[in-house]
């Protein structure tokens, strides 16, 4: 049987994803579309995130999922404990001959 060390992954508020996007230096739509988030023509031309928006509105009920954005924040190198390794950079185990 498998053993895991559960992680806390709380959903942020508004404030902290805007300040976690911010930190990144990502507009919203860069972050949505990191994110796989929907991105759409906005009214006054250029692109904008809808859902994004809402997610960082305190007005609005809707919240990022923690593991959601436990990932946005290893992918912006945010996160405080954990960070993502390339496995091609890891030392290969050897190979018995």
């Amino acid at each position: 049987m498998n053993q895991f060390t559960p992680i806390p992954m709380p959903s942020p508020s508004g404030q902290q994803l805007k300040a976690a996007r911010v930190a990144a230096g990502l507009s919203q739509v860069e972050a949505a579309e990191l994110m796989g988030y929907p991105v759409q023509a906005g009214s006054r031309g250029g692109m904008q995130s809808r859902t994004w928006q809402a997610l960082e509105s305190d007005s609005d009920p809707r919240n990022m999922p923690g593991p959601i954005f436990a990932m946005f924040l290893l992918l912006t190198q945010q996160h405080p404990g954990y960070s993502l390794v390339d496995k091609n950079l890891l030392p290969q185990p050897e190979q018995p001959s």
